[in-house]
């Protein structure tokens, strides 16, 4: 088995290092994984990042990298998958911090699954643990609100290349913030693959803790969230996918109810989101700006939606 990770990055370098280091430090079995590449797609960085690639390659000597017009990861996972050499694609996001057996984990739990099914018909779901601490990233322990069953998430996949040149990778209709990966997992599942859980392929998700100065950028991302939802549904017009992207009455009803119809907002909340942050618990504060953040997400699904039937009229 040959990897390529790929990984597309914008303007993340100094957890992108860290990031890289720690793929560069793999415990093999070379009898099962023969060897690994990790393909880097930058998408317009201006933080120095390519200066930096250039820079490091002694100590990168699995990396390669490409660069590309600021056009978003979806694009930047195409291109990397187009690049690569491997029989086998990881993905994962450029702020994952791995840990030594992760590609050796992925391996395995590949070999003994297509062994049962007798084909590679699966792909394996590594754990993600979410975490602020920079400086010890992998130090993080698991959590409760770390589980997710997502069908495709890119921050720790493992897949034979070859089904996702067959189902097209990924679509670039998906030009603003969510969707894009579990768009791709709706038609890999089509295709009868199967996920499979690899708890020990951890990878550690780093992001600034929680404060006051995200929010907007926080709320943007809920917006267009939003928007690519309906960009899902029209693709995919199932249940499922109603549900996943909070399209449904239940939805609205609920979040109506946990805001107070829209009374708990970024403004009457900031109180107490400064209260939990200055308490040093910003993970808490973040819960409950969830309260309004979905809300903003509902509400533009929504709202995009109708914008879409009446276009289509």
């Amino acid at each position: 088995m040959f990897f390529s990770i790929v990984i597309p990055t914008y303007n993340r370098l100094p957890i992108l290092q860290k990031c890289l280091l720690a793929l560069e430090s793999q415990t093999l079995d070379r009898q099962i994984v023969t060897d690994y590449e990790i393909v880097v797609v930058d998408d317009g960085s201006t933080d120095g990042t390519i200066e930096w690639l250039n820079s490091s390659t002694a100590q990168l000597p699995h990396l390669k990298f490409y660069e590309q017009a600021h056009k978003g990861a979806s694009a930047a996972r195409n291109l990397g998958v187009e690049q690569a050499q491997g029989d086998t694609i990881v993905f994962i996001d450029s702020d994952i911090v791995v840990t030594p057996t992760f590609l050796q984990c992925h391996a395995d739990t590949l070999l003994q699954r297509q062994k049962v099914l007798g084909d590679d018909r699966v792909f394996t779901y590594g754990a993600v643990i979410n975490t602020a601490n920079f400086e010890a990233p992998t130090t993080e322990p698991y959590k409760v609100l770390d589980f997710s069953n997502a069908y495709f998430a890119t921050t720790n996949v493992a897949i034979a290349r070859h089904w996702l040149l067959e189902v097209g990778l990924f679509d670039l209709g998906f030009d603003l913030y969510g969707w894009e990966d579990l768009e791709l997992g709706v038609r890999l599942k089509n295709q009868g693959i199967e996920m499979v859980k690899c708890p020990e392929a951890v990878g550690y998700h780093w992001h600034p803790a929680f404060s006051l100065d995200r929010i907007p950028r926080l709320i943007e991302q809920e917006l267009e969230r939003g928007k690519m939802g309906v960009v899902f549904y029209e693709k995919h017009p199932t249940l499922d996918v109603k549900i996943m992207i909070q399209m449904t009455v239940f939805h609205r009803i609920l979040w109506n109810i946990l805001s107070l119809g829209g009374s708990l907002n970024e403004r009457t909340m900031k109180p107490l989101l400064k209260w939990l942050i200055d308490l040093g618990n910003p993970q808490l504060a973040e819960q409950f700006a969830r309260i309004f953040l979905n809300q903003y997400s509902v509400q533009e699904v929504h709202h995009a939606y109708q914008l879409s039937l009446k276009t289509s009229k």
